[in-house]
């Protein structure tokens, strides 16, 4: 059975782009909110394979996208690296003891909290059907940091920034810390059955260009070489976002085999300007699919021009937003796929 996304990773262009969606599984579809509340929580579900499993495959029944994303959290890492994470009631996770004034060293790690992940890899990977590529990931360095030195999300990652700054050698200790866990966390997971794995650098457009090279382009190149030596075949994806006129250099600067795209790169100037050949996913801003309608539908058909003549993978900028309607899901995927 062929798998066009897994294929056009290695650099098949298919008539059709094949179609996933960041988020894909989550709390748009009312069997999600269903499981979540009866699991009593995030972390709870997140770290229960057989309800992981289930959540990963949901979109998959549903809607037959080409791949299917693992169920999980890019804050397994720190949590693995010693941090305390928990996921309050109608607010963001929160990570303890925050790094801005704990010392790395003295977190104690318990890699065995990365157990279950590995398990739902598995008892997925024997649901999917075997047309569906199995997607990994875990959060880039940077992004995780900030969590990690702040204890929670921000805005503007001001306090992360700040301790970059101010203590480069304590901010690259965290950094190291991540990078070496991430190798071994999505190796993990390869080896227990995906086919493919992303990188998320949600917060990537928050840095100056010097700072987006060390604390981005670096780390993120570190984990690529250190993936390819134990799984040469393994694509990894890319996706800084944020990064705008800084793609380039990310690309070449990461060796990652795709990158995807958010929702306010311009779909042309990306096809214009990154290596020929180089896969692309994206784009379409994920506003544009809760809208639905003519809205969607220009959106859809843009992004399908500008890649025309490129491998690529038709995602979203984003992730799915909870409100989004299942029928606009639907219209997307019939758009894409011209029926």
């Amino acid at each position: 059975m062929t798998k066009t996304l897994l294929n056009v990773l290695k650099g098949e262009k298919p008539a059709t782009p094949p179609l996933w969606l960041m988020r894909q599984a989550g709390r748009y579809l009312p069997e999600y909110r269903a499981l979540r509340a009866e699991k009593g929580g995030f972390l709870a579900l997140a770290t229960d394979p057989d309800a992981a499993a289930e959540v990963t495959v949901q979109p998959i029944r549903r809607f037959g996208f080409d791949g299917a994303i693992l169920f999980s959290d890019i804050l397994m890492v720190p949590w693995a690296l010693g941090q305390d994470l928990t996921f309050g009631p109608g607010e963001g996770p929160r990570l303890a003891p925050a790094l801005a004034t704990h010392p790395l060293d003295q977190l104690a790690r318990v890699g065995e909290r990365l157990d279950p992940v590995y398990q739902t890899v598995r008892q997925v990977k024997a649901l999917l059907p075997a047309d569906t590529t199995f997607l990994g990931f875990a959060g880039s360095p940077w992004t995780v940091a900030t969590y990690m030195v702040a204890g929670q999300g921000s805005r503007d990652q001001g306090e992360t920034r700040s301790h970059a700054y101010r203590d480069p050698a304590a901010f690259a200790a965290i950094v190291d810390a991540i990078v070496t866990m991430t190798i071994d966390y999505l190796a993990g997971q390869i080896e227990a059955g995906v086919e493919a794995v992303q990188l998320f650098d949600s917060w990537a457009g928050s840095l100056s260009p010097e700072q987006f090279e060390r604390w981005v382009i670096a780390p993120n190149a570190a984990i690529v070489r250190g993936l390819k030596a134990r799984h040469p075949d393994v694509p990894v994806i890319g996706f800084p976002k944020g990064a705008g006129g800084k793609l380039p250099a990310y690309a070449a600067g990461t060796a990652v085999d795709a990158i995807g795209l958010d929702e306010t790169v311009d779909p042309l100037w990306a096809d214009a300007v990154l290596p020929k050949g180089l896969p692309v996913q994206g784009n379409l801003d994920p506003l544009a699919l809760e809208t639905g309608g003519e809205a969607l539908q220009r959106g859809v058909d843009r992004v399908l021009a500008a890649f025309g003549d490129r491998p690529h993978i038709f995602n979203l900028g984003h992730g799915i937003g909870q409100h989004t309607p299942i029928a606009h899901v639907e219209q997307l995927v019939a758009r894409v796929r011209r029926i």
